[in-house]
């Protein structure tokens, strides 16, 4: 079976279960400073709990709240950082992606340039997005919506998206696509005023 025969749908499946969110992920980090300095003091969340790995007391488990009581955690010890790109493959992680306010996006900008922090911005058509490096070489994606939608929307908004999408026959999800998905569900959405970005698509490493 073709992944383009299998339906994109912001209907419930028929499964034997249903999740109600993502609670946390977690990830093999390096030193607790360094971790620290990058989630919280760049990234401006908040540690809400450390505690020892319950699995291995040697290392330390800390949380951080990504901004809207979802976790992120991070299993850390004695371990040097290693800013280099993190090798890619099936069962890895690619990159974590985090939601900022669009009114914030220049500060973005400033904070990781002050920080001596290289990152790349790229309009991906129904969202802006900028990507870094966390002190791992963990890609680190900090997106924002072009469009106030509500959250308890968001899906059929992205599944109406995808529809007007294949019938365009466009490559990827464009503004238009979005804009024309919520006039068609009535959805009276403000559009961000964002700064200019290259278009579509592009690499990160």
């Amino acid at each position: 079976m073709s992944d383009e025969s299998i339906p994109v749908s912001a209907d419930r499946p028929d499964s034997p279960m249903r999740t109600t969110g993502t609670d946390h992920v977690t990830i093999w980090g390096s030193n607790a400073e360094d971790t620290i300095a990058f989630y919280r003091d760049v990234l401006g969340m908040r540690l809400v709990l450390r505690q020892p790995n319950l699995d291995d007391p040697s290392q330390t488990h800390l949380f951080f709240d990504t901004g809207d009581g979802r976790i992120v955690t991070f299993f850390v010890g004695d371990r040097p950082s290693n800013p280099n790109p993190q090798r890619g493959g099936v069962g890895s992680v690619h990159h974590l992606a985090f939601r900022f306010a669009p009114e914030r996006f220049e500060e973005v900008m400033e904070a990781l340039d002050e920080g001596g922090r290289g990152y790349n911005v790229f309009d991906r058509g129904i969202f802006q997005s900028l990507y870094t490096h966390d002190q791992d070489g963990l890609v680190i994606e900090l997106t924002t919506d072009k469009y106030d939608i509500p959250d308890d929307e968001r899906a059929e908004v992205l599944a109406t998206t995808q529809r007007i999408r294949e019938e365009d026959g466009a490559e990827y999800a464009k503004d238009e696509h979005m804009r024309a998905a919520l006039d068609e569900l009535g959805i009276d959405a403000e559009a961000h005023d964002l700064p200019d970005a290259a278009s579509g698509v592009g690499g990160i490493d």
